[in-house]
């Protein structure tokens, strides 16, 4: 009987981390702009922080707030309040 190794993950380094929110921004912006929301599995603290990050950028690229959600196995990333009117 042979034992499959145990799956371990290895943390992003610094610029892992840089590239892939650059990545993943673009396509988090053209799905809120198609749907509003964007769902994603998260169920670690490094994979949220990469989401948040990407978040960010796509909220910058779209000029509008962008807010996320994490529970701890999905995050959920959406537009923000824009505020009151003025």
């Amino acid at each position: 009987m042979t034992h499959e190794p145990a799956f371990r993950r290895t943390p992003l380094t610094a610029d892992e981390q840089v590239r892939g929110q650059a990545s993943m921004a673009p396509h988090i912006a053209q799905q809120l702009l198609a749907t509003g929301r964007w769902r994603v599995s998260a169920d670690t603290p490094d994979v949220v922080e990469l989401f948040q990050g990407a978040a960010r950028l796509a909220g910058e690229m779209l000029q509008r707030p962008v807010v996320s959600y994490a529970n701890g196995r999905d995050i959920v990333i959406t537009f923000g309040d824009e505020g009151p009117a003025d």
